[in-house]
């Protein structure tokens, strides 16, 4: 009882994929394997002795000081 054979992760495998249908399971698949491409991306940019100097990877955003004064800063606190 301490080991599941083939047969129940096979029902659990039928199972998810009854639930979330193979199109979206296919979906998640991709969306994994971009965050994990990004995140060795990420990696190996902040390991270069230039990192500083780099442009970000795809889908992040910059972090670039601005003069905005639309824009507010505020600290987040939690209620007591």
């Amino acid at each position: 009882m301490g080991t599941f054979s083939i047969w129940h992760w096979l029902i659990v495998l039928l199972i998810v994929v009854m639930v979330f249908g193979t199109k979206k399971l296919k979906n998640m698949g991709s969306d994994l394997g971009g965050a994990v491409k990004g995140f060795k991306d990420g990696m190996k940019d902040g390991s270069s002795p230039d990192g500083d100097a780099a442009a970000p990877a795809p889908g992040q955003v910059a972090n670039k000081p601005t003069l905005d004064k639309t824009t507010i800063d505020v600290e987040a606190r939690q209620k007591s």
